[in-house]
Formats: C-alpha cells, structure tokens, sequence
C-alpha cells in the first residue's frame, strides 16, 4: 500500500498513519494484540490446507480417475480449454490404474492425450522435448519456453506409456526428449539446467517457426511433401509462419497417399535432421543456466524411466552423473541440501520438494543400479526431512524449523506444474521403507498421506501424486530381487525385470559379486543373496520370500511382470 508523504485527496499522509499507529498502541494495546493473534491464526489457517479426512480411502484414486476420463478433451486430450497445460501427474496417475484394471475409455483418455501433445506444436519435431504449455486447445501453439520439470515429467509418462502399451511412438518420443536434454540442458559437471526462454532475438519463438520458401530452399525435392506431412503452408499457421505439427499420424499419412510407411519414415527423418541442422546457425533463446535439485531430481527419475524403456546404457549414467554432482556440490551439511547451484556456487536452504524429489529419484536409482550411497544418502535425507519438516498433526511443512522463521508455515499439498512435496514425500519414503525395511519410513509416508487426504477426498483433479502414493501404499508390499551369477544370458534377463512397468513392485537386479556387506545393512532384501553361481529370482511379499527361482522358473516368473 502507498502512502503519501502528506494528507491530500481525503488520503493521510505517511506521518499521520504513524502517528495513528503509535496513539493506537499506546491507548488500545490489548486490541490491537487480540486483532493480530486473529490475523495470524487466520494466516496459519489459510496456509495449512483442506482439513484431512478422518481416514485413507482407495475409493479416492477410482473416483479421481473417473473425474479425469469423464473431463478429458475427447477431440484433442488434456484437461481444460485454452490455455492448455500436460498435467503429466494425472496421466501417470491414469497409466498406472490401467496396469491395474485395464478400461478401453481409461486407455482412449490416455493416448488421446499423449498423442495429441506428441503430434501438436507443443513437441519439438526437430529436437525434442516439449514447451511449457500450449496457448490453444488444440496443442498447436505453444508458449516456447521449455521447462526442466516439464520434459522430466512427461518423459517419464511417455516412458511408462511406452512400458504399458508396448508403442515404438512413445519410447521415440521419450528418447527424442531426453536426448533434447542431454545435449541442450546438461552442464558438464552432469547437472541439469532449469530452462530455455520462448524468445530470441526479441521474438517469441523465431527459433522455432518456419517459413515455406525456406523449407523449399533446405529440403528441395522434399519440401512439399514435407509440409504437406508437417502442416506448413504459404499463410503459416502463427502469424505468417509455420509450426511445425502433425494433423494425423505418419503411419495414416502413408496409408492415405499410398506410401511405404518405412520409406517415408527414413525421408522425413532425412529432412528433419537437415531442418534442425539450420536451425543451429540461428539465435537461439536465453538459458537459465541454474541448476534446482528439486527439478533435477525430477529428471534424475525420467533418465530411470528411459534406460528401463530403451535399455541404453547413456540415460543410466546421466542419472548416475547427476546424483554424483548433488553429492559433490549440494550437501551442505550430512542430510541437509542446498536448494541451487550456478556457476560453481550453491546457495539457499532446500525446500521440501528438494528432497522428497530427490529422495524419490535416489530410490528409483537404487533399483536399477544398487549403490550403497545412493541409499545412504536417500536415509540421510529423509531423517532430515522427518526430523526438520515434520508438521504436529500429519505431513510435511515446506521450509525446516531451522530456517527463516515465519508467520505461518505453509504444506505443499497440492500438485501443480509440478508434483506437490507431500504426496511425492508419500511415494518417496514408501519406497524407501520397503528398500531398508524400516517402518518408521513408511509412518511418515503414511503421515504425508493423511496430510493430503483432504486434497484427494475433495480435489481429484489436484491430488494426482498423492493418490499414486495411496495406490501403492494400499496395495502389499512386494519385492523382486534377481541376482544375477555367471548365465551368459544374465544381462536380458535383469532388462526383462526393468522394462514392464511395475509401479506397485520394488524391483532390483544386481550382479551376487556386487552385494557387499555394507549394502545388505542398508537393504536387507539383499542380506544373504550373494551365494550360488547362477542367477536367481527372490520373489517376496510383505517381507515373506519364497524359495529362488531359477532358469525356466525365471522366464516363467516375468512373463507375469
């Protein structure tokens, strides 16, 4: 509020509002004292969130899921008109509930979606990755900026999509994105940078767009039917220039002009390549260079989610290179993190999301690559967070009690552009429970659940990763452990326990030679795996394993994964 130096206009001036102020707390102090008590109780009110339920209900994620497939776009997919946001938590959240209790309007709601953002403005065709958000309904015109967390997210979605359904489209669309990230958002320290800007040279999107007559000059011969494929014409579809989307898939587009599907495929991959290699030579958007660990968690996990899909070992070792960088430059101090980095120095206390994204990447790392530190810090951290975060009545709040002290400490509840701290804080420390055995995980998953159960019971469009938590920590705890021995086929074997999407299942492949002492204390479902020279599937639940399987017993046992 402004105040003027002096009265005028009926307005008091500065000096007459102090005056006001001290007059007031000289004769009416108890007033003014009972007034402020009600406004920050008001304060902490409003910040605490919807009010928990008096229990957890599964019944939730049905009627979440119901909301979503009823709301859903049907013509274009997504939720709501324009301007149009992925919402990649409820997509997984409605991948996952297919696995469990596959629907034909579930599975059109969800690759109605993904297709349509796939094939829309919204994707880069060129390199990869997708803009923030798209300005229309129908994905075509996006806002150019492109995101960390957004390319981790729906990476990860089209990751799992590509798990579930078996589609050669989605695992390209996955490794086109995190290729995107690995050349342009990678510094060389392994860390992930936050953002590319929508404008170059004043103007949003010029890196982007195209005009026809310099398609024409680039591909030659090419050129029509390329713009024919990608929706390029004379007048342009964004202010007299071209974005580059697809009105039908490329497979319909063979079909219909009586193509060769593979034919075609291998030309406009040829004149894609020669389009992005011009592109190159233009002004491209500013990058924010700074690296946030709740974001590079998020990508930490999609790097998970690409090796499980593609089996390439590079998004393995971007994982491992960006958890060896959090180690190396942001732990403050043990168990506590630095929320950013930017050129070689970090700076601010972590907020909640740093770590419960970072806890729930660390335990997606351990199971595809079992690292006695990546579960070590992983406890580390989320001792921390129970110790430093932890609110009186149930969850998480989203600065530490070390921190700045303020009015009122607010719970991160709800999923926005990005998952909410809470309910990943649910899904992180489940995780981590199951991995090390320890209960006193799985309680403070369970505190977070309760901390979002107003949100769920009330807002099923906001309590998407809550409610994958819920799913999980509803459903029996299981365990699948392949110890790999000395089978020449060791290797295929532990890629057919990674690739089926498994959401409610720990699952870990680990060479018998790898399993140290150190790692059996932290992750007792690897305590006393290391004998025998074959490969060996432990297959357990509720921390009850059944004798190992092996050989045929194996393939039998991941046909049903």
């Amino acid at each position: 509020t402004y105040w003027p130096p002096d009265s005028r206009h009926g307005r008091p001036g500065f000096g007459q509002v102090l005056l006001a102020v001290a007059d007031a707390w000289k004769d009416r102090r108890n007033d003014l004292t009972e007034q402020g008590e009600k406004i920050l109780t008001h304060l902490q009110e409003a910040v605490s969130g919807p009010a928990a339920a008096n229990q957890l209900d599964v019944e939730w994620i049905a009627q979440a899921e119901d909301w979503l497939i009823q709301n859903v776009d049907q013509r274009f997919g997504g939720w709501g008109d324009a301007p149009k946001f992925p919402h990649a938590t409820d997509i997984s959240l409605l991948l996952e509930g297919q696995l469990s209790s596959p629907t034909a309007e579930r599975e059109l709601a969800i690759r109605t979606t993904l297709n349509n953002m796939m094939h829309g403005g919204i994707y880069d065709h060129l390199g990869g990755g997708f803009a923030r958000y798209s300005v229309d309904r129908q994905w075509l015109v996006p806002h150019f900026e492109k995101m960390l967390y957004d390319n981790a997210l729906l990476a990860n979605s089209y990751a799992a999509a590509a798990r579930l359904f078996n589609d050669p489209e989605y695992v390209r669309v996955t490794r086109e994105t995190l290729d995107y990230v690995l050349r342009d958002m990678t510094d060389k320290t392994g860390a992930f940078y936050s953002t590319e800007d929508a404008d170059s040279e004043g103007e949003e999107g010029k890196f982007y767009v195209w005009g026809l007559d310099e398609i024409r000059e680039i591909l030659g011969s090419d050129a029509d039917e390329f713009a024919a494929v990608y929706d390029c014409t004379e007048g342009g579809n964004f202010e007299g220039h071209n974005i580059l989307n697809l009105k039908s898939s490329i497979a319909q587009y063979a079909k219909e002009n009586s193509r060769d599907l593979d034919e075609l495929t291998d030309q406009l991959a040829r004149c894609r390549k020669k389009l992005f290699v011009h592109r190159n030579t233009r002004v491209r958007p500013g990058l924010d260079d700074k690296v946030i660990v709740s974001w590079n968690a998020l990508m930490i996990t999609a790097m998970v989610g690409g090796f499980r899909v593609t089996g390439d070992a590079k998004y393995l070792k971007s994982a491992e290179e960006a958890v060896d960088f959090i180690q190396s430059e942001m732990i403050k101090s043990p168990g506590r993190l630095w929320h950013s980095w930017r050129q070689g120095k970090a700076s601010h206390d972590a907020y909640l999301d740093d770590y419960t994204y970072l806890i729930e990447a660390l335990c997606e790392l351990f199971q595809v690559s079992p690292r006695a530190e990546t579960l070590r810090l992983a406890i580390e951290l989320s001792d921390t967070v129970i110790k430093h975060f932890a609110a009186s009545d149930s969850g998480f709040y989203f600065t530490a009690d070390y921190g700045e002290e303020l009015i009122a400490r607010s719970k991160d509840l709800a999923d926005s552009s990005v998952p909410s701290a809470n309910g990943m804080a649910a899904s992180g420390l489940l995780a981590l429970g199951r991995l090390t055995g320890q209960d006193r995980f799985i309680q403070a998953a369970e505190s977070a659940l309760v901390a979002c159960s107003g949100i769920m019971a009330r807002s099923p469009q906001a309590g998407g990763q809550a409610l994958r938590a819920l799913r999980r920590f509803s459903a029996p705890s299981q365990e699948w452990i392949l110890v790999l021995g000395e089978d020449a086929n060791a290797g295929s074997i532990a890629e057919r326990l990674y690739s089926p999407l498994t959401p409610k299942t720990i699952t870990i492949a680990i060479p018998a030679t790898d399993i140290t002492d150190d790692l059996a204390a932290l992750c007792p479902l690897l305590a006393g795996r290391s004998d025998g020279q074959s490969t060996q599937l432990f297959v357990c639940e509720n921390n009850v394993c059944q004798l190992p399987l092996t050989g045929n017993q194996i393939d039998a046992k991941l046909d049903q994964l």
